[in-house]
């Protein structure tokens, strides 16, 4: 059953799955608190929810939950498809998209794990899993040095204590610097997740444009073979297809094609008023 999920198509139920299922579930089951998709593009959750559905499999202290970078991201992708591999699951794993943050590439990626983690604990949580303990294990060595600490804070540190040994009363200035900064990120971070929802909404109506499109094609196809383009069913379907105007609705003008044409019942009328005829 397992092995059966790395194949699964793009229209399969799994990707149907929205982004606050996903996020969800992430966050009940490895006691997390994401708040976008994208926060999992280091590749670290994806090896701790395998390490909970195969424990001992996954080497928990090669994962890099600090992973800012995509060098640091890359080589935690290192380590799932090194799992993938033991395991034998046959995923192409795009670390080349999924490293750059896209939100709907890690939504893909996200919703096809949580489908396979269901199909090997058949959506029951391991109760015995303490993911907590697990990734303090993996991480005691980066949790040592201490957390890492944004630019704007570093950069304030350096000009204090620049300012300090030079003997200058500088504090006022760097708070001063140091707010404004955090209100311009402040701004940069809403307008960011505005974009990132904007992306997802795009890619998605662009998905379900492809999906009718290639279906409207099909039919046009088959409207065009020798023996039916000629029918006065094919031609009212092609009046619909082929309509200019997009505010008119050309359903009347294709019924009136279709009722009026002669002989557009006639076979069907003969073969009931002789059901038993037979042909030499």
């Amino acid at each position: 059953m397992a092995a059966a999920v790395a194949s699964i198509g793009l229209m399969d139920s799994a990707y149907f799955v929205g982004r606050g299922e996903i996020l969800s579930w992430i966050n009940a089951t490895l006691q997390l608190s994401l708040g976008k998709v994208e926060e999992a593009a280091s590749g670290a959750v994806q090896c701790q929810l395998l390490d909970m559905v195969h424990p001992g499999v996954v080497p928990m202290h090669k994962v890099n939950f600090d992973a800012k970078t995509e060098y640091d991201m890359i080589q935690n992708y290192k380590v799932l498809q090194d799992v993938f591999n033991k395991l034998r699951i046959n995923k192409n794993i795009e670390v080349n998209k999924l490293v750059k943050g896209r939100p709907l590439d890690n939504l893909e990626f996200l919703q096809w794990l949580k489908r396979y983690c269901d199909a090997v604990n058949g959506g029951i949580m391991n109760e015995n899993y303490n993911p907590a303990e697990r990734r303090s294990k993996g991480c005691k060595e980066r949790n040592h040095k201490g957390p890492n600490k944004s630019s704007k804070s570093l950069q304030a540190n350096r000009l204090s204590s620049a300012n300090s040994a030079d003997g200058a009363p500088t504090t006022e200035k760097v708070c001063i610097s140091t707010v404004t900064e955090e209100h311009y990120m402040q701004q940069i971070q809403q307008l960011s997740e505005k974009i990132a929802d904007l992306k997802v909404s795009v890619d998605s109506t662009e998905k379900e444009r492809d999906f009718y499109f290639s279906k409207l094609r099909d039919i046009e196809i088959l409207c065009q073979r020798p023996e039916l383009e000629h029918l006065p069913m094919t031609k009212g379907i092609r009046k619909i297809l082929y309509a200019a105007d997009a505010k008119d609705s050309p359903l009347s003008e294709a019924n009136e094609i279709i009722t009026r044409s002669p002989g557009m019942f006639s076979d069907e009328a003969e073969c009931q008023a002789t059901p038993n005829a037979s042909y030499t």
